[in-house]
């Protein structure tokens, strides 16, 4: 490695820490005192404030890189672009016979690998730490009541609704699911005091456990329920060992956290966990998620394509003024997201097809970006 390609990485890895550590900062303090009261109730709950707080923004930097990374790589490379052009390095360096390309391949290099790094923070550490990052700074530690719109679970068709939901205990208060005729038999509402979401373990289920049953009555009694050969709504009456006579199980799909908000959902989850969602016919996943897998799929492309829509209209441009190349970058960005936006929000009602909703904004600016980058090779 040259001392010019390590005296342009150290530039633009300063820029990106830099613009990253500020824009962290202005988050955490907008937010912080935004939610204030919130904090010091929790942290006083849990033994500290000051630990708590640092403790939830320690998780939420994850995915604030996630969401912030791809506009910072872009502006760190113009700044360190147009850095060298404002002290005529870029000048000296081709006078002294090096490429444009050449000079700016470190640059190119370090895009590329900020962008690995951002898709395996995506795929393996926000899905690791989803129940830390699922928090909401309106109600940090889960215990309070949230509103539960109610969901179909795809397979059984039982509709699942209540009052509300404690995301900490992953418990719905006042459950009331809505029975499909094939599991009627009993009555067409099932409900109770509590019902708490348990992740499959041995050879039970994933599904409910309902705790003070009251509706149906006497179903500690009665035989379980089955759709076809498989059980859906499990009683007392088969189940003695772990369900008391006031409870029952229903076995459901549908997780917790999608019960609570299908979006946090999507974007903390893995893409392979996606593609596993589109195959369970509980959680009836639509064609949001497929224009966001495809999307996820596609967006190591989108960066580079945006960098090189951005590279040539700083390195041709006379100007070596540092402000007008930022504001070139945000035009450039501004215009390329709003036309991906876009053409994600017409996957997402299916006006075109997702796949091909994640490809538009390449199929519009890759040859843009080509016929511009030729100027780079000179």
């Amino acid at each position: 490695m040259y001392i010019m390609d390590r005296y342009l990485l150290r530039q633009f890895f300063k820029t990106f820490a830099i613009c990253f550590l500020s824009l962290t900062g202005l988050y955490i303090v907008f937010d912080l005192f935004t939610n204030l009261e919130q904090f010091v109730r929790c942290g006083r709950k849990v033994g500290g404030v000051i630990p708590f707080i640092a403790n939830y923004y320690s998780y939420q930097t994850i995915l604030f890189f996630d969401r912030t990374s791809g506009l910072l790589v872009l502006v760190s490379a113009m700044f360190t672009v147009s850095w060298i052009q404002r002290h005529n390095e870029m000048t000296a360096l081709m006078s002294a016979g090096v490429s444009r390309i050449r000079v700016l391949a470190p640059i190119i290099v370090a895009v590329v690998v900020v962008g690995l790094l951002t898709a395996a923070n995506r795929e393996l550490v926000i899905p690791r730490y989803r129940d830390e990052l699922s928090r909401h700074p309106q109600n940090p530690l889960g215990d309070q009541a949230r509103p539960l719109e109610p969901r179909y679970d795809g397979q059984t068709d039982v509709l699942l609704g209540g009052k509300s939901t404690f995301s900490d205990q992953k418990r719905i208060a006042e459950p009331s699911f809505f029975l499909p005729p094939a599991l009627r038999r009993y009555g067409n509402h099932l409900r109770a005091e509590n019902a708490y979401y348990k992740r499959p373990e041995g050879n039970r289920p994933g599904g409910y456990l309902l705790d003070g049953v009251y509706e149906p009555k006497n179903l500690d009694g009665r035989p379980s329920l089955l759709l076809g050969k498989e059980p859906v709504l499990i009683t007392p009456h088969d189940a003695p060992k772990w369900l008391e006579p006031d409870q029952c199980f229903l076995v459901s799909n549908v997780d917790f956290d999608l019960l609570l908000g299908g979006g946090d959902y999507t974007q903390l989850s893995s893409t392979a966990e996606l593609i596993r969602g589109l195959r369970n016919p509980s959680l009836g996943f639509g064609a949001d998620v497929r224009v966001a897998i495809h999307s996820r799929i596609v967006q190591p492309l989108m960066d580079i394509t945006l960098l090189f829509l951005g590279l040539p209209l700083i390195v041709s441009r006379e100007s070596r003024s540092v402000f007008i190349a930022m504001g070139v970058c945000m035009a450039v960005t501004t215009m390329f997201w709003l036309v991906a936006i876009g053409a994600q929000h017409l996957g997402s009602i299916l006006l075109i097809d997702p796949s091909l909703a994640a490809w538009v904004p390449l199929m519009i600016f890759v040859p843009v970006a080509a016929g511009l980058a030729e100027s780079m090779w000179k």
